[in-house]
């Protein structure tokens, strides 16, 4: 499986503009720029799309990982914040909670370690992961 994405960019680092769009077209010539990224700018960021793509995989990879010990999540919600840092992405931190009927916390916490560590995404990065996982 292959997916693909693409980003056009004109003008200076600072000044200029670009946009960025998906295979799917979700994302269709979505506008990012220096102030969306660095200032609080109307449009994305690549910080942003990864925390989403981190958050979406890590999700997936967790509930994936709770029915194969016979459970079905009611509820995952993971949020991935992401730390970019003299101009490195050097931590991501999750935050995950879920509603899984008939599990107890020591489970969730052995299943939520699991998909941290081996959802694609988290397997990307070259990054500190950490994690608060709450079983509600």
């Amino acid at each position: 499986m292959k997916r693909n994405a693409s980003a056009h960019w004109a003008g200076s680092g600072k000044e200029g503009k670009g946009s960025l769009t998906t295979q799917s077209t979700t994302l269709n010539q979505t506008q990012y720029s220096y102030s969306s990224r660095f200032e609080e700018g109307i449009g994305t960021n690549p910080e942003e799309l990864i925390g989403a793509a981190h958050a979406g995989c890590f999700s997936m990879k967790l509930s994936f990982i709770i029915g194969a010990a016979g459970f079905t999540p009611e509820t995952i919600d993971t949020k991935a914040i992401v730390n970019l840092e003299n101009g490195s992405i050097d931590k991501i931190h999750l935050e995950v909670s879920a509603k899984i009927p008939g599990a107890n916390a020591e489970q969730f916490q052995t299943w939520a370690a699991d998909a941290k560590a081996n959802c694609p995404v988290s397997k990307l990065f070259n990054a500190e992961i950490s994690m608060e996982a709450h079983l509600i």
